[in-house]
Formats: structure tokens, sequence, C-alpha cells
């Protein structure tokens, strides 16, 4: 196993069946080598994003998501732009130097009215970085955000595997559109960060791997990578959830075969194992995400069940991941926490 984690060190190609003996290992081998490599592009910093979930509205009908259109049990909630504002105020003293304004595919918010939340974020907290994580628009919607100020975008590519796609999306949806609008937020010039769900149903090692070759080939700047938690309310709702362990691996993986990656230890990760954001960080990631959004909104926005984190307040949970991720001899970064390396 230590030849297979060197040779992915060294930035080798892993054969297909290398990558699977990785992906199923249980040694901590792998983590150890994971966390080498990130400390010496990042050092000991993890770096915290501002999570504002604006809008619970989404067009999208995914057969996983508790914010699909075909969930009528789910309470809707759009914020205002004084709203997302207010957030953004709560956050700068906390020490956010990061917004990630994330929500479903809703038409409510047009180029326009994304334009002119993206410049006055910009333009009261030019130190800052904004993300969106809205989902798949339009190249020209794309670059108009780009040019308002946006710096990064996460879109989730999901499965690289076609088939498996289809099983996790209606026909409305298309794989290569996904990967297309990928292609096109890197050539426009932004941070990108794709990623994948771990444990949907009928995903298989094979599905893992194409997803490993595909990050390799689209070199973005971020991945997220979380397990998959089910929402009572889809038809995915009677699944089981994704393997923690599985999910480290694969963080190590990707720290391993891509040093310079930005990865967060997801809320997903914390939901499943009470220390999993800890371990995300000691198996190679390095950004954490806790929640700006208004507390009185955050259980109206449940992709899955039982999601942590949706009553406490900004300094509240600020205060409390600083204390823990102190106890595993890392500090919280007051930064933007760029891509090392990247150039806008």
């Amino acid at each position: 196993m230590e030849e297979l984690v060197d040779k992915l060190e060294a930035l080798q190609i892993l054969e297909r069946e290398e990558f699977k003996k990785l992906l199923l290992c249980n040694d901590d081998y792998l983590f150890e080598r994971a966390r080498c490599v990130a400390q010496k592009v990042y050092g000991k910093n993890v770096f915290m994003r501002g999570l504002i979930e604006f809008t619970s509205y989404c067009k999208n009908n995914c057969y996983y998501c508790g914010l699909r259109a075909g969930n009528k049990e789910a309470e809707r909630y759009r914020l205002s732009k004084e709203q997302i504002l207010e957030c953004c105020k709560i956050g700068y003293p906390l020490g956010f130097r990061t917004f990630v304004l994330q929500g479903g595919e809703d038409a409510h918010y047009t180029d326009e009215i994304l334009v002119d939340i993206v410049r006055e974020i910009k333009a009261a907290y030019p130190d800052c970085a904004v993300t969106l994580s809205i989902g798949e628009r339009s190249y020209e919607s794309y670059e108009l955000l780009f040019k308002a100020g946006t710096d990064r975008y996460l879109l989730r590519h999901e499965t690289a595997n076609d088939e498996h796609y289809k099983t996790l999306h209606p026909d409305s949806m298309s794989p290569i559109n996904r990967k297309k609008c990928l292609h096109d937020l890197k050539k426009i010039g932004y941070q990108v960060g794709c990623g994948f769900m771990v444990g949907t149903p009928n995903q298989t090692l094979e599905n893992i791997v194409d997803d490993l070759l595909f990050i390799k080939e689209l070199q973005p700047q971020m991945v997220g990578i979380g397990p998959f938690i089910p929402h009572s309310n889809t038809p995915m709702g009677g699944k089981n959830a994704g393997d923690v362990r599985l999910t480290l691996n694969i963080l190590a993986i990707l720290r391993l075969m891509q040093p310079n990656l930005l990865i967060p230890a997801t809320t997903a990760l914390g939901t499943l194992d009470a220390r999993g954001r800890e371990q995300g960080i000691l198996a190679g990631a390095n950004v954490i995400m806790p929640n700006l959004s208004p507390v009185e909104v955050r259980k109206k926005y449940m992709l899955y069940d039982n999601k942590i984190c949706t009553g406490e307040e900004a300094a509240e949970c600020v205060n409390c991941m600083k204390n823990r991720i102190k106890q595993i001899g890392y500090e919280l970064s007051i930064s933007r926490g760029d891509c090392a390396g990247f150039q806008r």
C-alpha cells in the first residue's frame, strides 16, 4: 500500500485497479502522507468560508436532494440583498474573508439581481472573495457574474459516469451540460470547484475511479467530497448513507493527486461522525464552511436529514470550530484562502 501512496505522491498516474486498492485501504499511512502534502503547500492553516444559503427554491428534481422541486413538504424562502449583506456584516468581524452564496437553481435571481448583490459585497468588503454555488447557467451568465467580481464558483459534477448520472437525475438534466459548465467556468477565469457524493445508490468503485480521473483532467482549484445522506422526502429517502472511511480515503487521494487543491471537511462528514470534520482535516482537507445564514431559515435548507449546525449563531459556530481545530494542531486562517499558485 505504501508503494501506491508514494507513487501517487510523486504525481504519477495510477492504474484503475491501483486506485481501487487505495480506495479500500485501511492503512493510515495514506492520511499521514496527505497531511504532509497539505502542510507543504498551506501549512497548518484551515480556511473559513462563510456559507450563506440564500434560496431554498430549485427548479430541478434531483432524486437525492431535499430541495428538489417535487418535495412539497419543503419550506421555501429567499433572502433579499439586504439580508445577504447583513450576513456578511456579521461574518466579517468574525474573520470571514470568503462569502459563499449557495442556493437551488432559482430563476427569481436573474443575472441583474445577482450582479448587483456581488458588486455590493465586493464594494463593502474589497479584501474578501465571493463564491457562488447556484448550479448550471449559460456561458454569458457566468461571464457577467465574473466581471461583477465573483472569484470562485462551486458546481459539483455529481458523477463522471453518464449511466450513474441518470440514476441520480431526471431526463431534463444532462451530464454533458454539467461538464460543459465546469469547462466554461475554467475558461472564463474562475477558481472552479467540482465534486461528488460518496455512497449514492448504485455508485461503484469504478464510478469513483471515473470521478478521480475526471478531476485529474479538469484540474479544478477546489473539490467538494462528502458522504451521501438520504433525505426522507426524496425517492432515495430509504437508502443507506455513504461510508465515512471511504470518503476520507478519497480526500487523501485527491490531496496527493493534486497538492494545491482547496478541499472542505464537509458538514455532511460532521453529520455522520461527531469528529468527521476533524478527521477530514487530518486526511488532507483544509477548508471548513460555517453557516452565516439567518438562524430562522437554516432548518428550511435541508439537503439531507439530520443536518448539524442548524441552530447555532455564527459566533458560536466559529468559536466551536476554532477550538476543535486547535485541538488537532491546526488553526483557522483569517485570509481569503485562494488556491496556491492561482492567478486571476
